[in-house]
């Protein structure tokens, strides 16, 4: 329902860029898209902590309006329990986006195939790249971490285990930070994988700072091993906020993550 698809009339052209400074990328402004080609018709939900009453469905519908939605229609209601419920609601905004004001991290290496991967270790390192992992604080969820790193891997591709010149070192879930810099640094790690899949009270932000700065007090800046981190909740913009080299988010492939090694390897040698 809340795709970004229809075109409306262009946008004024843009003012030619300062000299020196990147030139600006070609935008669209679009609208989202629901019954009919433009109509700004969104789909939002959202709880209140509210027992199911009339009451409650009048606040969520008033909250959507507070929110740009007008008209707004509480679709789906359900109770969570005593003393919150659940909406739904569908209706219309006004906004336009523009695709040219997007902030993104681009993949600005090659995706390589497994071959790719390990004749490129093998000419660059003359060694097998070592690649810890874990999940760390209290996050048990090793779903995410287990998806790159074990053999099966994930959407059809097979895991780092699976290459020949990388090797893998998981330590699983809920493992505390100087216990991941302690074997980072024994087993002479190439790179360390952090996973975070909790995030209440922002939890993998912390986590991924408190990592970072043990690193960088344990090791001199030349000798530390490449941080990065994924998760559904991260931003990848922010790897120079949370003192890391690179932030995977959703959907992730165990390939994404080799070709990037393989590329920082390349970059280093």
């Amino acid at each position: 329902m809340t795709q970004l698809s229809a075109p409306v009339p262009a946008a004024p052209v843009p003012a030619a860029p300062a000299p020196g400074a990147a030139p600006a990328r070609e935008g669209r402004l679009v609208r989202p898209y629901g019954d009919t080609t433009g109509d700004g018709m969104v789909q939002v939900s959202f709880t209140l902590p509210l027992p199911h009453d009339k009451v409650a469905e009048g606040a969520a519908e008033q909250l959507a309006r507070k929110m740009g939605m007008d008209p707004a229609m509480v679709v789906h209601a359900k109770p969570m329990g005593p003393d919150f419920t659940f909406f739904v609601v569908y209706g219309k905004v006004r906004h336009l986006v523009d695709t040219g004001a997007v902030e993104v991290v681009e993949r600005d290496y090659p995706l390589l195939g497994s071959k790719e991967v390990d004749l490129a270790i093998r000419e660059r390192l003359r060694r097998r790249l070592v690649v810890v992992g874990a999940c760390i604080g209290t996050d048990a969820h090793t779903v995410g971490i287990d998806a790159i790193l074990n053999i099966k891997g994930f959407a059809g591709e097979k895991g780092l285990e699976y290459h020949r010149e990388i090797k893998v070192v998981n330590l699983g879930a809920q493992v505390a930070v100087p216990r991941l810099v302690e074997v980072a640094l024994a087993e002479q790690a190439d790179a360390v994988l952090v996973s975070q899949v909790v995030t209440q009270r922002d939890a993998h932000l912390l986590n991924t700072r408190e990592m970072s700065a043990a690193f960088r007090e344990a090791c001199a800046p030349e000798r530390r091993p490449l941080l990065v981190v994924g998760g559904p909740r991260f931003d990848e913009r922010m790897a120079d906020e949370l003192g890391v080299d690179r932030i995977f988010a959703r959907g992730t492939t165990p390939a994404e993550v080799a070709s990037y090694l393989v590329h920082h390897v390349r970059s280093a040698a």
